[in-house]
């Protein structure tokens, strides 16, 4: 069997890359003296998986009494030389398939060209499904093309692409060599689709609002600047749609969603990217518990679509989106997972903040005891809530777009969703009150002045369109990356976004 030339004999040194190239620039080169050397004139008729689910379970004398033809094109992946017959592996969007190609078939001429063709190209071929005396399904070639030369060799076989780093830079090499890589980027998709027909089931509007806006607003996040020329005028990435999507319900689409792309200039981590995924909904005339029953319901059919059950396997801990989620205050959520702290003693200042005396944790005279126990909460217990769980009744200061409970006006009829430790969605009875807006919108607005950066500004159209009067409503976001994280075990929020922001790479 004749060694494939990115495969030298074992003992011998690996080809130098640069050399690799040349050489395949030399062969692109003749191609080129020869015809089209990047043709588009080869219509793909079948895709392997569609061919493996029709012919798999069929014999070999099944196949040679029928004789199914088949028209595949795809990628090189893997290839023997064995002197008058050859085999080479493609693989194309669905997976792959064997090929088979002789002298008397497939023509000698062309075997003699195959023989010089390389991992990585791109080649289309005909011909008849069969199976091997080794038990394969293959493809008989009658007809054979390469449709595109691959200039870049393929990372080795033997290593593939293993550098995290490499891989979300050249996500295109990932995604060719890593076949789990495609397999969460298609998942990433059917859990977007399975969002949308939720909601359309639902006879919610997907709508779209802008991505730049003169005053960034719906959440508490520092933005992107930008600049437009001929406005003449400063502008901002959106860090949410939330207050337009809220404008729209003043205007009467009283069930809307949107899938957006928000930005925030604020650190990277496992759990961050400055450009990311949410679902934002709006639904009029509901409130924060009826968006909490909304929520199991819609990850528990997410995971029954794409996956085909709702126990779910995250970095060794199983995850039962079957069950019905926990509803925790922040102080019950820290007496439960924290029996140091006795629950009737979190109502007390001065107790939350010896309790925080042993963190790292600025404590200001003017924090409440919502705010202490927020504080508290991230401290001890955040990282605790594996099962999924909301934590309800988040106080006012943190949380100037939500409504404030009737019974209790320090805190707000809000809930954030916690899954594996981390914050799925954020959810609220939505303040529609424009006065009370106005009011948070100043304090958020003297908070800015002060130096928080993250604090939001005051904007006086959307107190406008409240003046207008904005129906009862409940909204909520929803993190698709961490979402696909959990639904695909993923580790980092970069393993699900296919071109995650880096550090500039140095050359």
């Amino acid at each position: 069997m004749a060694n494939d030339k990115n495969q030298p004999p074992s003992g011998e040194p690996p080809q130098d890359e640069n050399q690799i190239i040349a050489e395949r620039r030399g062969k692109l080169a003749r191609l080129r003296e020869s015809g089209p050397a990047f043709p588009n004139d080869f219509r793909r008729k079948d895709l392997a998986a569609e061919l493996q689910r029709a012919y798999g379970g069929k014999t070999k004398e099944e196949l040679e009494a029928v004789k199914p033809s088949a028209t595949v094109a795809g990628r090189m992946m893997l290839k023997r030389v064995m002197g008058k017959a050859s085999f080479a592996t493609l693989q194309d969007m669905s997976g792959q398939i064997q090929i088979y190609i002789n002298n008397d078939v497939t023509g000698a001429e062309t075997h003699e060209a195959f023989k010089h063709w390389d991992l990585g190209d791109i080649l289309g071929v005909e011909g008849m499904v069969f199976r091997t005396n080794k038990g394969e399904l293959s493809i008989h070639a009658a007809k054979l093309r390469l449709l595109a030369k691959a200039v870049r060799p393929l990372p080795d076989k033997f290593h593939g692409l293993a550098d995290m780093e490499q891989r979300y830079r050249q996500r295109y090499v990932d995604l060719i060599v890593n076949p789990e890589s495609r397999e969460v980027f298609i998942k990433r998709s059917k859990i977007v689709q399975a969002i949308r027909e939720f909601f359309v089931a639902r006879d919610y509007l997907e709508v779209e609002t802008p991505m730049m806006h003169s005053i960034p607003g719906g959440a508490a996040a520092r933005p992107f600047k930008t600049h437009h020329n001929a406005l003449d005028m400063e502008l901002f990435l959106r860090i949410a749609p939330e207050l337009y999507l809220k404008r729209l319900t003043v205007g009467g689409l009283e069930k809307v969603f949107e899938i957006n792309r928000n930005f925030r200039n604020e650190g990277i981590s496992t759990r961050h990217n400055p450009e990311f995924t949410m679902l934002e909904f709006y639904e009029a005339y509901q409130d924060y518990r009826y968006l909490m029953d909304l929520t199991e319901a819609l990850l528990k059919e997410i995971a029954q679509k794409v996956l085909g059950t709702t126990t779910l396997a995250y970095q060794g801990v199983t995850v039962d989106l079957g069950r019905a989620f926990d509803r925790l205050t922040m102080a019950e959520a820290i007496a439960k997972h924290n029996p140091r702290y006795p629950l009737a003693e979190l109502a007390k200042p001065e107790y939350l903040k010896i309790a925080l005396a042993p963190f790292d944790i600025e404590v200001f005279p003017t924090d409440g005891v919502g705010l202490l126990q927020l504080k508290l909460f991230e401290a001890t217990t955040e990282d605790k809530l594996v099962d999924p769980t909301f934590i309800i009744a988040h106080p006012v200061d943190v949380s100037p777009l939500a409504r404030a409970n009737d019974a209790n006006p320090a805190v707000t009829d809000r809930f954030e969703l916690f899954i594996t430790g981390r914050e799925i969605a954020n959810g609220f009875s939505e303040l529609n009150d424009p006065e009370d807006q106005a009011a948070r919108f100043t304090a958020q607005a003297q908070a800015k002045e002060a130096g928080d950066e993250e604090a939001m500004y005051y904007d006086a159209d959307y107190i406008r369109a409240l003046e207008y009067g904005m129906p009862p409503a409940a909204g909520e976001g929803i993190g698709i990356d961490r979402l696909v994280m959990l639904f695909t075990d993923s580790p980092s929020i970069r393993d699900v976004i296919l071109f995650p922001q880096l550090k500039a790479e140095e050359i």
